[in-house]
């Protein structure tokens, strides 16, 4: 059996961000035990597999909320639809971040 992409590893890991929570693209690379952090972005910017992986919950390490493919209108709605509170498009990850175990 082939081992996993890298991408097929990144989605694996985002889709455990549950609903209402979000991550950085940071948070994904360590997760995965590497510093490709900007590799985790180009991926989840391809993600053939949403909604399934939610890769609109995954922000900057700032809380800054990042790029989506769909466009960041969307990105806010469907994360303001989870329960996720936006201020000057960023989101405080101390309320919102999600906590790898």
């Amino acid at each position: 059996m082939a081992e996993k992409s890298f991408a097929e590893k990144v989605y694996q890991v985002t889709k455990q961000i549950p609903r209402g929570k979000v991550a950085s693209y940071r948070d994904i690379a360590h997760q995965l035990q590497c510093k490709a952090y900007r590799a985790v972005g180009s991926a989840l910017n391809k993600n053939p597999h949403a909604p399934i992986v939610p890769c609109h919950r995954v922000v900057n390490s700032d809380g800054n909320l990042g790029g989506f493919a769909s466009g960041l209108k969307k990105k806010i709605k469907m994360l303001r639809k989870e329960g996720v509170i936006i201020e000057k498009n960023k989101i405080n990850l101390v309320n919102f971040g999600h906590k790898w175990s």
